[in-house]
């Protein structure tokens, strides 16, 4: 564990990040002093905390999931694996802070949802789903398949989900995956794959993972608008909710800590419950073993308070002003203040998702299981783009207000034909990229700032729900299409290979 290089790492994919920000904010969209003082601040400990947390999840977490995930294989007992793969999905969402908070928002839009039974609904689409996907590991049914069933299955019910409801539902499958899940989820698949000796399997559960809430939520809509109708609220609540204490630099920050200790703690908490048991029942570790994996679960802890402190302190709520002051200045002076704010919405896509935890941890994983053929800087790049792609589209619609569904069904349409060209385990990572893709970062951040500009457009603040969706969406193209060239390669230098290897025998038949 080289906490140093770790360091280095995270602050080269944050500070240009706060950089861009703090342009921005001294030139073309002045913000306070006070504002800009506060958003460094916060990027600091956005820093500090990412370092700590994925030391953590080094040390104790991606060991914790896959000696679980192992063990549960090794026991041939299927009901068994599936009972507790439900049970562990169900667990962790339900304490997942980002789902009670999405919670609130819903519940912020449209009164008529019942946040209770929302957030519950969407744990048992978790956990649910990634029973299928270890079962789909475990029998080695196709991934590709397996999505583009799953995905059918999703368009065809999104004919009849209300226009106001579809960007919440596909917004629930980012939702999900946070910070504390994603690892433990990746490392799970991980597990069961190596005893089936074939890691690159378990590319695809946190994919198949993040279906379960869509289609949960979709279903979930139909019985509201039987029974209650989708009865709309207002969005001061959602604002209000993202409005940070302006009394002073710090006290922004000290202000958040009790909630957001208390969050923190609630999401380790599931997992310590887990490794309790099944160290109990199942593990056996050593001393030593368990020492390590619980000292790497406090490092976690405490890199994730301080991380949400720095992203809900300082990040959040200046991504809501820069947001509405280009919104406004676009909207009131048109022309080249609208091509500010999509190249704006683009750049801040491609960086922001560098800087997420979950895509730490699967980039490093795949160049793990690759045996470095996958290059993590490669596979930077392209979520980069497929970020950025998103973040722009949603600047796009906060201007023109068209609907949802005139990018998802194309765009999925889309990645699900680029499958009949990519390898298999780059569909897995496409797919899972697009879980890890919407993190903290960007359902703070991100998601604040295109609050910020779809207040001044015409599109109404409805249409904040379908960022996350959007930003999901993108990566299983963008991974996709480094696939069909990483293929195009491969079969190209098979060529060239068995070119000259005729070419020899040709030269050695002629002597």
């Amino acid at each position: 564990m080289n906490l140093l290089e770790k360091l280095k790492e995270t602050a080269v994919s944050v500070l240009p990040v706060m950089v861009i920000v703090i342009l921005l904010g001294v030139t073309v969209a002045p913000l306070p002093a006070l504002e800009l003082v506060r958003f460094a601040i916060g990027g600091v400990f956005l820093i500090i905390g990412l370092t700590i947390f994925l030391a953590g999840v080094d040390l104790g977490i991606e060991p914790m999931g896959e000696r679980i995930g192992a063990e549960l294989t090794k026991k041939r007992k299927l009901w068994l694996l599936l009972f507790c793969a439900f049970l562990i999905g169900f667990l962790v969402t339900v304490a997942e802070p980002d789902i009670q908070v999405f919670g609130d928002q819903v519940k912020s839009v449209f009164s008529s949802v019942n946040k209770n039974v929302f957030v519950l609904v969407i744990a048992a689409g978790v956990g649910i789903f990634l029973l299928l996907g270890l079962l789909r590991s475990v029998l080695n049914f196709s991934v590709k398949i397996t999505f583009l069933v799953l995905y059918v299955i999703i368009f065809a019910l999104v004919l009849f989900v209300p226009e106001d409801f579809l960007g919440v539902a596909f917004d629930s499958g980012g939702a999900t995956t946070g910070p504390m899940t994603v690892p433990f989820i990746l490392a799970l698949g991980l597990g069961v794959s190596s005893v089936r000796k074939d890691d690159k399997e378990s590319f695809g559960l946190t994919g198949v993972t993040s279906v379960g809430p869509v289609l949960a939520v979709l279903f979930y809509s139909f019985f509201v608008i039987k029974n209650q109708g989708l009865a709309a609220g207002t969005s001061e609540t959602l604002a209000q909710a993202e409005t940070v204490v302006k009394s002073g630099v710090m006290s922004s920050f000290t202000g958040i800590m009790p909630t957001v200790l208390k969050e923190s703690f609630t999401s380790v908490l599931p997992l310590v419950f887990l490794f309790v048991v099944f160290q109990f029942f199942l593990l056996r570790m050593t001393l030593r073993q368990t020492v390590r994996i619980l000292i790497g679960i406090v490092y976690a802890f405490l890199g994730l308070f301080i991380f949400l402190v720095g992203v809900n302190g300082g990040f959040m709520q200046t991504g809501r002003e820069l947001g509405l002051l280009l919104g406004q200045k676009a909207f009131s002076l048109g022309g080249g203040w609208f091509v500010l704010l999509i190249a704006t919405g683009f750049v801040l896509g491609a960086i922001v998702v560098c800087a997420e935890p979950a895509v730490w941890v699967l980039t490093e994983q795949v160049e793990s299981v690759s045996g470095g053929t996958i290059k993590r800087r490669l596979l930077l790049i392209f979520l980069s783009v497929g970020a950025a792609s998103a973040i722009a589209l949603a600047m796009v619609r906060a201007v023109y207000g068209f609907s949802l569904r005139w990018i998802l069904i194309p765009g999925y349409a889309l990645s699900l034909l680029c499958m009949i060209f990519s390898p298999a385990m780059f569909t897995g990572i496409a797919f899972d990229s697009g879980g890890v893709a919407s993190g903290p970062i960007t359902s703070t951040f991100v998601l604040s700032f295109a609050l910020g500009a779809s207040n001044c457009g015409n599109s109404g603040s409805n249409d904040v729900f379908g960022v996350i969706a959007l930003v999901a969406m993108t990566p299983l193209i963008a991974i996709q299409v480094l696939g069909i060239i990483y293929q195009v390669k491969k079969n190209r230098d098979l060529r060239n290979r068995a070119s000259r290897l005729e070419k020899n025998l040709n030269i050695l038949g002629d002597l």
